[in-house]
């Protein structure tokens, strides 16, 4: 029986062996079926995302291909993909193709991938919108799509990922506000959403958010201030709400509350109010940037205790006032201070001079002094600070001997401005021991003495500016000869004499040289008009330079401002001038040459301005000077001219030219010359030249005297500017005409309301009368207590100065100077342009008057506008050595003349782009960031000072969508997703009859078929939509913008 039991027994246990093996095989079967199910799904998101992508030159998706049955878990060895180990082994956890260079669009089936906890597809070049549906992602805790080029809105479903950690979607063109229910995202540590073009406030809720480390909002466009519920914020580290321009409200106090705060940076975000005494307690901090607000505050006297860790400490233009506290130097990790454009007084603190780690100093624009005879203790103690590369002090009150301790700073120093104090004494010969030095900058003082040699031992400079001082003696043969990085030299308003050194040949890279109001002699070296890299301004007027100008002045074909005035230059005017294609503006005047005006002149077709008088040229007046259609201010008063003057061109108004002391016949009646007849010879027309003599000669005295008066004038408003420490003009062109603050006034009628034509950022402008001849002008009065007004004045002058095209704004003269109250002043006078801007055509205002209310715009009108913008974009951004960014391209800032030709104006925003191997001078600490105005901004703007060409084309391209359809971009049709790039694109090119201006095509039906109307806007949105692509690398050049916008006019015409 025992034995039957156990045979039973066996035979019982073998079959639940069978069974259990059999249960187990199907239980495997089973799970594998779902893994070869979900990772089939996985696989077929993860092809619907490659089938997305539109461009990928790195193959980085080469491997993505389907899978066979074969291969198990083939997907997890696709480049970029992770997937799970343990628990769900072959589910896909992470995407990361950050940096792999792909072109396409996020498709919505990565929602499909639903064990996703990583998505990194930053810097890419990926566009459309975020999928709302990675809402559905339940696991998802790092979203990281910044550096693409997406658009539409952040995702409210984005909230539903309860688990996210990292939302980082800065740099993109995002749009729309930001969705406040992401604040229960409980664990959010890092929210990034800088550089997008958002709309709306700081969600007051994001104030729950305890576990946020990083919140990032640089330059977003948002408003509404900074809610107080952030405070509450107590595991906050870093807060960048920058260049928020019109974020506006105060500075909340609570802020000071984040104890574990590291990084605030509220600059330029339009705040106002003062400074909390709470922020100078944040014992933590290590970077705070209150820059460029309307703030107030008196700096803690206790600061160099409560901010240990201080290492950037930028509170630049926000209204400091008082004293620098001698307990800075107790800030022993600083390694930046931008207090720069402020109004700080007293000495300037030598205690700085501990501070080891220093690197930039930026203390210009205040009130500082130091007035020790024999050293300056500041200069003095900051040759203890090794690392120093970037001083500014310029335009303080700094006074005495430029002190010797100067050449005992770091042998690392790069750039040192000192311009506009009342630095007296010598350049010491010690300032060639500074091996590193790049930019030394000290106009505008008192120094005299002469330039030592010494400064020839510089090899790496690339700017010098000495002028508006009192130097003598000759330029040091060293310094022309090893100079030859120099881009920029400036020796102006001194008392130099000599020859000119041949040795300048060696200068293979200047682009800037002025020389002017010296006592330089003898010949113009033939070496010096040989630099082909002269290209923006050479000026040796007003000193003794005798003899022929060289024939080589025809190499200097890419020059734009030639100035050899009021020398003692004899001989012919060269015929090699007309090599010179790129030249506009051409002074000769106040000197003796002789003989006719040469014929080859006429090829210089883009000649604006020339100036030959008081010479002993003769001859006739050269007819094709009426031929040169930029020719806008001619001189050829007080020379041998005679017969007839043209009628037609230039000649054509009599404001724009002058003739007097020739025998010159003729002409438009204004003048009142006489005749051109053939007849006898009486009695009377003796008489009549004998008193023309007379009073030819009276008039040449009361000119010559009006010149001394203006000259006088000129150097009384300099002492006036420079004994109220407000920075210099930059010299823009000797021969542009001087006015004070009274004139301007008087011009104005007292800058009456009544003669208010507009108002900006930074100022207001006026129309006004100057000259006895009444010419019409523009003057632009800054208000220079709006931060930044003074910093776009500079801006302006700068590159006004640097630029001469027919289609940019011409400026008549700038003035600096104090009001009648003793206040600093500051103006730009323009040429009057009597239909105003393009703005106001294109949206007239309700009642308003005159033509505008009674017409509108042609097409013809509106092609030739368009590509008279084009063509100033592409002089500024292809014709000069640095190329200059307009930064804020808009209907409003551009202006239209008498013809309706079209002038780009307002450059306070511009930019002179630097290379890296740039040897272009670049002020120190440029923090301003790149401004603009919204909707014209592209969206890839920000990217560390990365402004582009590209972004001007993007701007233009906008400006033209707006041109045709009499849209703004801001236009609230342009909501949920839309912009008026969409609206254009949607109808482009079957129906863009349908979204053109309404009043263009009332106006061309009456003058054009519907079929050849409907080709040129197909044409013009084609231009438009190729500048405006998201992608800067696919936008349209300007040359052939230009090239099939002449086209249009030519087919059109």
């Amino acid at each position: 029986m025992w034995g039957s039991r156990r045979r039973r027994h066996g035979l019982f246990s073998i079959s639940n062996c069978r069974y259990l093996l059999i249960t187990s095989c199907l239980i495997h079967a089973i799970q594998t079926l779902h893994l070869c199910e979900a990772q089939s799904t996985d696989e077929q998101a993860l092809l619907a995302f490659k089938a997305g992508i539109s461009s990928d030159p790195s193959r980085v998706l080469a491997a993505w291909t389907p899978t066979n049955s074969s291969m198990k878990n083939n997907i997890c060895r696709w480049k970029g993909v992770s997937c799970g180990s343990r628990r769900h082994p072959g589910r896909v956890t992470a995407l990361e193709l950050m940096l792999s260079n792909l072109t396409g669009v996020i498709s919505h089936s990565l929602s499909n991938l639903s064990f996703l906890h990583t998505l990194n597809l930053s810097s890419n070049r990926l566009s459309g919108s975020i999928p709302s549906e990675l809402g559905i992602l339940r696991r998802l805790q790092v979203i990281s799509l910044g550096e693409n080029s997406l658009t539409g809105e952040i995702p409210a479903s984005l909230s539903n990922c309860a688990r996210l950690t990292h939302l980082e979607l800065q740099l993109n063109g995002l749009h729309g506000e930001i969705p406040a229910n992401l604040s229960n995202c409980k664990e959010l540590r890092v929210f990034n959403i800088s550089v997008n073009t958002l709309s709306g406030g700081i969600p007051p809720s994001f104030g729950s958010l305890l576990k946020l480390e990083f919140f990032g909002l640089h330059r977003s466009n948002l408003t509404g201030g900074i809610p107080q519920s952030l405070g509450n914020l107590s595991s906050l580290l870093a807060f960048d709400a920058s260049e928020n321009f019109n974020l506006g409200g105060n500075i909340p106090d609570v802020l000071g509350r984040l104890t574990k705060l590291d990084f605030l940076r509220l600059a330029s975000a339009g705040l106002s109010g003062k400074i909390p005494v709470s922020l100078f307690n944040l014992s933590s901090i290590r970077v705070l940037d209150l820059g460029n607000n309307d703030l107030s505050a008196v700096l803690p006297a206790d600061i160099g205790f409560t901010l240990p860790r201080i290492q950037s400490l930028s509170l630049y233009n926000c209204g400091l006032k008082g004293r620098i506290p001698m307990s800075i130097g107790n800030m022993t990790r600083l390694h930046l201070i931008q207090l720069h454009i402020n109004n700080l007084q007293g000495i300037a603190p030598p205690e700085i001079g501990r501070l080891k780690d220093l690197e930039v100093l930026n203390l210009q624009s205040n009130q500082l002094e130091d007035k020790w005879d024999r050293d300056w203790p500041l200069i003095q103690s900051l040759g203890n600070c090794s690392r120093l590369f970037a001083l500014s002090l310029s335009y303080n009150r700094f006074q005495g001997m430029l002190p010797p301790s100067l050449v005992n700073l770091t042998i690392w120093i790069q750039q040192i401005l000192i311009n506009g104090n009342k630095i007296s004494g010598s350049i010491p010969t010690e300032i060639g021991k500074l091996s590193n030095l790049r930019v030394l900058a000290i106009a505008d003082n008192a120094l005299t003495g002469t330039i030592p040699d010494t400064i020839g031992g510089l090899h790496n400079m690339t700017g010098l500016d000495v002028s508006g001082n009192n130097l003598s003696g000759e330029i040091p043969s060293l310094l022309v000869a090893n100079l030859t990085q120099l881009a920029f030299l400036d020796l102006s308003q001194n008392e130099l004499e000599g020859r000119i050194p041949e040795s300048f040949e060696n200068m293979r890279n200047i682009a800037i040289l002025d020389l002017s109001y010296n006592k330089f002699s003898g010949m113009i070296p033939k070496q010096l008009v040989s630099l082909s890299s002269l290209t923006l301004f050479l000026n040796l007027s007003h000193n003794t330079f005798s003899g022929p100008i060289p024939s080589q002045v025809g190499r200097l074909s890419s020059l734009g401002v030639l100035d050899l005035s009021n020398n003692r230059l004899s001989g012919e005017v060269p015929q090699a001038l007309s090599q010179c294609q790129a030249m506009e503006y051409l002074f000769l005047q106040g000197n003796q040459l002789v003989g006719r005006i040469p014929q080859s002149l006429s090829s210089m077709k883009g000649l604006q301005y020339l100036d030959m008088s008081e010479n002993n040229l003769s001859g006739s007046i050269p007819d094709y000077l009426s031929t040169l259609q930029y020719l806008h201010y001619l001189n050829l008063s007080y020379n041998q001219f005679d017969g007839p003057v043209p009628t037609s061109g230039v000649f054509n108004d009599s404001r724009n030219f002058f003739v007097a002391g020739n025998k010159v016949c003729g002409g438009v009646s204004e003048l009142q010359l006489p005749k051109c007849s053939g007849g006898n010879r009486l009695h009377k027309s003796r008489t009549v030249l004998i008193v023309s003599i007379a009073i030819g000669s009276i008039l040449a005295l009361i000119l010559a005297t009006c010149t001394f008066v203006m000259y006088a004038r000129k150097r009384l408003n300099q002492k006036l500017v420079q004994r109220n420490e407000t920075p210099p003009v930059p010299k823009l062109m000797d021969q542009q005409l001087k006015l004070s603050y009274a004139e301007l006034s008087r011009c104005t009628d007292g800058f009456s309301t009544a003669n208010l034509i507009g108002v900006g950022s930074f100022g207001s402008v006026y129309r006004g009368t100057v000259g006895n001849e009444e010419q019409e002008v523009a003057v632009k009065v800054l208000n220079l207590l709006q931060h930044g007004a003074e910093r776009s004045f500079l801006a302006e002058c700068k590159v006004l100065k640097s630029i001469r095209h027919r289609n940019l704004v011409k400026v008549i003269t700038a003035c600096s100077t104090i009001d009648h109250s003793g206040r600093d002043f500051k103006a730009l006078v323009y040429e009057f342009m009597p239909n105003r801007d393009l703005d106001r055509w294109l949206h007239p205002s309700t009642g308003e008057g005159g033509e505008r209310s009674s017409r509108t715009l042609t097409m013809a009108e509106r092609v030739s506008i368009a590509l008279d913008v084009a063509e100033a974009l592409d002089y500024l951004h292809n014709h000069g050595q640095v190329p200059i960014i307009h930064c804020d391209l808009k209907p409003s800032n551009v202006l239209l003349d008498h013809d309706m030709v079209a002038r780009v104006g307002d450059f306070g925003l511009s930019r002179f782009v630097q290379g890296a191997n740039s040897n272009s001078f670049q002020p120190i600490a440029n923090t301003t960031g790149i401004k603009g105005t919204i909707g014209y901004i592209p969206p890839e703007y920000g990217m560390g000072g990365g402004v582009s060409v590209e972004g001007d084309v993007y701007s233009y391209g906008t400006l033209l969508l707006e041109m045709f359809t009499a849209k703004r971009p801001t236009d609230p049709l342009f909501q949920g997703g839309q912009s008026i790039r969409s609206y254009v694109a949607a109808a482009y090119p079957e129906r863009v009859t349908a979204v053109a201006d309404l009043s263009l095509l009332q106006h061309e039906e009456r003058n054009l078929d519907e079929e050849s109307l409907e080709e040129s806007l197909v044409s013009v949105f084609r231009v438009a939509l190729r500048c405006t692509e998201e992608s800067p690398r696919a936008r349209m050049l300007t040359r052939d913008a230009i090239r099939e916008l002449a086209g249009v006019r030519d087919a059109y015409g």
